[in-house]
């Protein structure tokens, strides 16, 4: 069976996962490591990491690399999340652990990350037709997200993860007392934005993650007794922090035995998941004992199975809606343009061979052309280019969001040209796919010309040089037609084939 490494480049610790992974998908885990690397020590106060942290991080890698290459794992994603995303010094960071250990480490979003852990929970926790809240309790961030078992709903990524709250915060102390005050006080100030985000939604069951996160469940069998780590209630969390807040670091190092790059953030960490659950009105909180890591090597199992990656359809979709939704986008005229790009695009397969991969891309591109408008009608397609692509859509790379946001630029208006810079920095095989897609988004933006949608269905016929497109809807739909005739020369240009609209 293939086997799979996972890296976790988090802001107090890096990780690493080895599993097998069968034909089914199903992963077997054969090895943990951690190594207690801060790197959000050093961003968090200077905003880039240190010659000495570097060292440190090289010097994991270089350990990771050797338990890889014994496990004999082909396939390695190494992620990094706040920390090194924030480094002023990351390109530099990365290229010198390439350097060291020949593993090149991603960057990802708050929005990716909250995807990764939502795959690991899920595995874990069947959700079924509940309301989820998902807490993610990292060295640097906090993501917050409201999800289904199948998709995430909302997410927000707030910046009080306990290394950053400890750093922040650490040259103010003036003992412990006063530091639990400043990060409540620090924590106020976010709460306008939580409350905001949770808004009057209910949740049937939360759901928390992260090194602290699992500590504190550790630390409810210790101290008030629970028979699992799974689980904490409210009470419990109250009961454990008053516990933790009476103690100095080095009585929580030898009473509660908490390693010494634990000791000191779990009350930051513990403040801030009891904030969270307060504002929430959460009674229980379920603790998976799964990560980053985790998602990682799910998400590296779907594509394994060498079948396409469609379990991330409808996370991709619901999210390009609801960031249509953000910039107030015409919702009927936006879907009417998606399903119209979507029939002509399986009625063309033949033409064009992409895949369902390509489809999805097609379809978000569908759904977000106009979200331009947001901003202004001259050169909207311009600016929907910029707000595609300066905008996390969950369940896409940020290679495919570009190539997303370039085929919504050439929906009308200009065809791509040598002098476009937007064009010209695609990489060959994102060109070809710019040049395959955009022409069918095209095609369908003209055949809701009026956004009136009244072109209810297309009968497409694909013959010697010809594609014949027979219109089935409402009224005459003259404008249709003129506006097909309008903009079917980058189709027939790239397809080499000729765009008939019949009676």
């Amino acid at each position: 069976m293939p086997r799979l490494a996972a890296i976790d480049v988090g802001s107090n610790a890096i990780r690493l996962a080895i599993a097998s992974v069968d034909d089914k998908g199903k992963l077997d885990l054969i090895h943990t490591s951690r190594e207690p690397v801060r790197l959000g020590a050093d961003v968090f106060a200077n905003r880039e990491i240190s010659n000495r942290r570097l060292v440190e991080a090289m010097d994991a890698f270089l350990k990771f690399r050797k338990l890889i290459n014994k496990e004999k794992a082909k396939s390695i994603r190494a992620v990094g999340t706040s920390a090194l995303r924030e480094a002023s010094n990351r390109d530099y960071v990365i290229d010198q652990i390439v350097k060291a250990s020949e593993i090149k480490v991603e960057p990802i979003s708050g929005d990716e990350e909250a995807r990764l852990v939502h795959l690991a929970v899920t595995s874990k926790i069947q959700l079924k037709r509940k309301a989820a809240l998902l807490i993610d309790v990292g060295g640097g961030s906090v993501e917050v997200s409201i999800a289904s078992q199948r998709e995430i709903i909302a997410t927000e990524s707030f910046a009080t993860g306990a290394v950053r709250l400890l750093q922040m915060l650490e040259q103010k102390k003036r003992g412990d007392q006063v530091f639990r005050r400043l990060v409540r006080s620090y924590l106020n100030v976010e709460d306008t934005r939580l409350k905001k985000e949770l808004g009057r939604q209910r949740v049937s069951v939360c759901i928390a993650t992260g090194g602290n996160v699992e500590a504190l469940g550790d630390l409810g069998v210790q101290i008030c007794g629970r028979k699992s780590n799974t689980s904490l209630t409210a009470g419990d969390l109250d009961t454990i922090l008053a516990r933790l807040e009476s103690r100095s670091y080095e009585e929580r190092l030898r009473k509660f035995r908490l390693r010494p790059d634990r000791a000191d953030v779990i009350i930051p960490a513990a403040i801030v998941l009891q904030n969270i659950a307060q504002h929430a009105r959460i009674g229980r909180i379920l603790i998976p004992r799964v990560g980053v890591k985790d998602g990682i090597l799910i998400d590296m199992a779907y594509g394994s199975r060498e079948v396409e990656d469609s379990y991330r359809y409808p996370q991709v979709i619901s999210s390009a809606q609801l960031l249509g939704r953000k910039f107030d986008y015409e919702a009927p005229h936006s879907m009417t343009v998606a399903r119209i790009a979507l029939e002509l695009f399986e009625a063309t397969r033949k033409l064009h061979r992409l895949g369902v991969k390509e489809r999805g891309l097609l379809e978000v591109a569908g759904l977000l052309h106009d979200v331009g408008y947001y901003v202004g009608m001259t050169d909207h397609h311009k600016h929907s280019y910029y707000l595609i692509k300066a905008s996390p859509i969950m369940g896409l790379s940020e290679m495919q969001r570009e190539v997303v946001a370039t085929i919504v630029r050439y929906h009308s208006r200009a065809l791509p040209k040598p002098s476009h810079k937007e064009f010209e920095e695609l990489s060959v095989g994102q060109r070809s796919i710019v040049n395959r897609l955009g022409p069918i988004l095209r095609l369908a933006e003209a055949l809701d010309r009026e956004h009136a949608g009244k072109v209810k269905r297309l009968r497409v016929r694909v013959g010697a040089g010809k594609v014949r497109l027979r219109l089935v809807g409402r009224g005459g739909l003259l404008l249709e037609r003129w506006a097909v005739a309008r903009n079917s020369a980058w189709f027939e240009k790239t397809y080499k084939t000729k765009v008939v609209v019949e009676p």
